[in-house]
């Protein structure tokens, strides 16, 4: 469906099961024009103390300005908790991680995590009670600009969003979650991307994003999401 732009290997990543990224090509292999990567993983080692079977063992990644990376294995692999510890959400025993080579604990976590924004699973992830675009700009600032709201609208429509704001009384304003408008699995799913992509992050990663969404609407969010993620990691089953 889509034509990926690969980045350098994962090395000895989730030992156990084999996840990879495929090989690196000559093309992206390195930065001819010397700029600094966005982001950096270097000897990445995590286990969960709990149960001592280590997830990622020496764990190595360069990611590019502009680079499209499909990350895929089976189901714990590893891929969730490589999204989290590159998000700053998770940290890991030993290793390194640099965005634009300064590590989190120069930039700070909050920072940190505006930068790189991580699109959960869908189960993991949260529609709150209040209106439709309080979610989605919670993540960019609040209250909005109108210029805020004005891109906010662009974006869903240009997820596929568009008749869903029609069919909404109050549009942007309009009230949703428990004790709201109702969204259903594929439309609460493309505003989780839209939150993600409104944060005007460095890098965004979406963990299994679109598995809720039919044909068409699937090929209308990644054209929504290459177009405006500066720089791209897909998680995915094979």
């Amino acid at each position: 469906l889509l034509a990926w732009q690969q980045v350098e290997s994962l090395v000895k990543a989730a030992v156990t099961d084999g996840t990879h990224v495929a090989p690196m090509t000559k093309k992206t292999a390195a930065a001819p024009d010397g700029k600094v990567p966005v982001l950096m993983a270097r000897n990445l080692v995590f286990r969960f103390r709990d149960r001592g079977r280590t997830i990622l063992d020496e764990c190595n990644l360069r990611i590019q300005e502009g680079d499209r990376v499909l990350l895929e294995g089976p189901s714990g692999g590893g891929k969730s908790t490589l999204a989290a510890l590159l998000a700053g959400l998770r940290t890991p025993q030993s290793g390194l991680v640099l965005l634009k080579s300064l590590d989190r604990q120069t930039i700070g976590t909050d920072a940190w995590r505006r930068r790189v924004v991580v699109v959960p699973q869908f189960h993991e992830n949260y529609i709150f009670t209040e209106t439709f675009a309080f979610n989605l700009l919670m993540g960019r600032r609040w209250p909005p600009l109108p210029e805020d709201l004005e891109l906010a609208e662009a974006i869903c429509r240009e997820l596929g969003l568009g008749n869903l704001l029609d069919r909404m009384p109050a549009k942007l304003e309009q009230p949703v979650g428990a004790s709201g408008w109702q969204l259903s699995h594929g439309e609460a799913s493309r505003l989780y991307i839209a939150r993600a992509l409104l944060q005007d992050a460095d890098l965004v990663i979406l963990d299994e994003t679109f598995g809720t969404l039919d044909p068409e609407n699937l090929q209308r969010a990644m054209q929504c999401v290459l177009n405006r993620a500066p720089t791209l990691m897909v998680i995915a089953h094979p």
